[in-house]
């Protein structure tokens, strides 16, 4: 009898400890989030290269990550929408700069669809990493250079990467991101002409980029208008990837939109009063397009009947 007791007891011992690890195993297997994010530092100067690395836990296709940054005054000052790799795994670099200049503490925000986290990290300010590696390299090959003239092969072997300015991150030979760096993309319009690429898409960067946030007011209010535009932007863009017929429809009604804004290409604005007048101009052309010319014409239909 105590030989079988002892027998039970070890028994219960390992069915207690297995059960224990089974448990933890489980627990841990849960407390994966459903989607997450993170930075490759807590903190970045001017210029750094900021890396953003996440996973959605259910990866089913169906949606896109999306992507915000937030300044410490709470606005938009970047915005990215992507889809992740098979695995459910992402990431994406920007450059600290453009809109990133507020010292203090930023937000990152995730989603996917409904599911959505975040992370923070500190801007310092200053100058980064970035810039300063340039000269550095410049140096470098110099130096090799000179002892040795039969060496020369080398340093060119090195010069097949260029070497990216500030605002600028060297990918897959290429130097990229600064466009990002400014505020983001229109993620509406993207979905509904296809890419990054398409002519549409860089017309409105270019407009943005080299004519809106020129100035101060121009600045301003595209900080106000992403505040605005990226709450509800990405669920719209996702919306069109999923219904072809909504996609043709918002690329046939951003066209006047995009014939308006033409006529900033042939403004000379060099002030902030110009900036000014031809922005509201073109504020008020539009809601006569979108607006005020449709009502007339409702109102006209109904007065026949």
């Amino acid at each position: 009898m105590k030989l079988s007791g002892k027998f039970l007891l070890v028994i219960l011992s390992l069915s207690i400890v297995s059960y224990g690890m089974s448990s933890s195993v489980y627990a841990s297997s849960h407390n994966i989030a459903p989607v997450s994010v993170n930075t490759n530092l807590s903190s970045y100067a001017t210029g750094d290269a900021i890396l953003l690395s996440g996973f959605v836990k259910d990866y089913d296709g169906e949606f896109q990550v999306t992507i915000l940054i937030i300044n410490p005054q709470g606005n938009v000052v970047h915005v990215d929408q992507f889809a992740p790799n098979s695995d459910g795994n992402f990431s994406t670099t920007i450059v600290a700069s453009g809109m990133i200049k507020k010292v203090g503490e930023y937000i990152v925000k995730v989603a996917y669809g409904p599911q959505s986290n975040q992370t923070i990290f500190e801007f310092v300010g200053g100058e980064g990493s970035v810039p300063s590696a340039a000269p550095q390299d410049v140096s470098e090959a110099e130096t090799v250079m000179t002892p040795e003239p039969s060496m020369v092969a080398e340093p060119s072997m090195e010069s097949t990467e260029p070497v990216c300015g500030k605002g600028t991150i060297l990918k897959d030979g290429l130097c990229v991101v600064e466009e990002k760096s400014k505020g983001g993309g229109c993620l509406i319009a993207t979905a509904a002409f296809g890419s990054e690429m398409a002519p549409q898409i860089q017309f409105l960067r270019e407009i943005r980029d080299n004519t809106v946030l020129q100035t101060e007011s121009g600045t301003s209010f595209m900080t106000g208008f992403n505040q605005f535009y990226y709450s509800f932007s990405p669920a719209i863009a996702d919306y069109e990837r999923e219904n072809p017929v909504f996609k043709e429809a918002v690329k046939l009604t951003l066209t006047p939109l995009l014939t308006s804004l033409t006529l900033l290409q042939y403004a000379d604005i060099d002030s902030e009063s110009e900036m000014l007048g031809y922005g509201i101009g073109i504020i008020l052309l539009n809601i006569g397009m979108y607006f005020v010319v449709p009502a007339i014409v409702i109102m006209k239909i109904k007065n026949r009947k």
